[in-house]
């Protein structure tokens, strides 16, 4: 089953570990855009499944399916390669920033690029899930479609949307 190198697998990651930004969801987006069109490690479809997996399962479902692409990879260490790959940069990150955090509160320059960082994220995660939507959702009128459906029946039927016994009996009479 393991294709590839623990070292390649780790290589990888801790790429990916020091270049990606934003959270959970954004990671998500970096890993479809590396392991499925960039590398090829993986088909659209097998990413969607396992990233549905691992939605299902309890934890930050970004660590998981790193995880898993390393152990599809690599085997075991392939999988543990993943998570130390690309956890370590931001845990080294975190602890130099905890370190010097006296430093970033008293220096308007370093707090101006701490809010600069905050707004690149918000952008990384909705491009991300921009991104996501388009591959796995590809059929885009499902998402909205319940109260987009509801919104034009009562805008037809002269009602506010108020009151949801009368889409049942509008619906079962035909009119809707």
């Amino acid at each position: 089953m393991a294709k590839g190198s623990i070292f390649e697998v780790f290589r990888t990651f801790f790429v990916l570990g020091i270049t990606s930004f934003g959270g959970p969801i954004a990671h998500l987006g970096y890993f479809r855009k590396e392991f499925v069109e960039k590398r090829r490690w993986m088909s659209t479809e097998d990413y969607g499944a396992l990233l549905a997996l691992c939605q299902f399962l309890p934890g930050p479902a970004s660590s998981q399916t790193g995880f898993c692409i390393g152990l599809n990879r690599a085997g075991f260490l392939g999988g543990v390669a993943a998570w130390v790959g690309f956890t370590l940069p931001s845990a080294l990150a975190m602890t130099a920033i905890a370190h010097y955090a006296g430093l970033f509160q008293s220096n308007p320059l370093a707090r101006g690029v701490l809010h600069g960082l905050q707004l690149a994220a918000v952008a990384v995660v909705a491009q991300a899930v921009w991104l996501m939507a388009q591959s796995l959702c590809p059929d885009t009128p499902r998402p909205g479609a319940s109260g987009h459906r509801r919104t034009n029946h009562a805008a037809r039927h002269g009602r506010t949307g108020a009151d949801p016994r009368h889409w049942r009996r509008d619906r079962l009479a035909g009119a809707g």
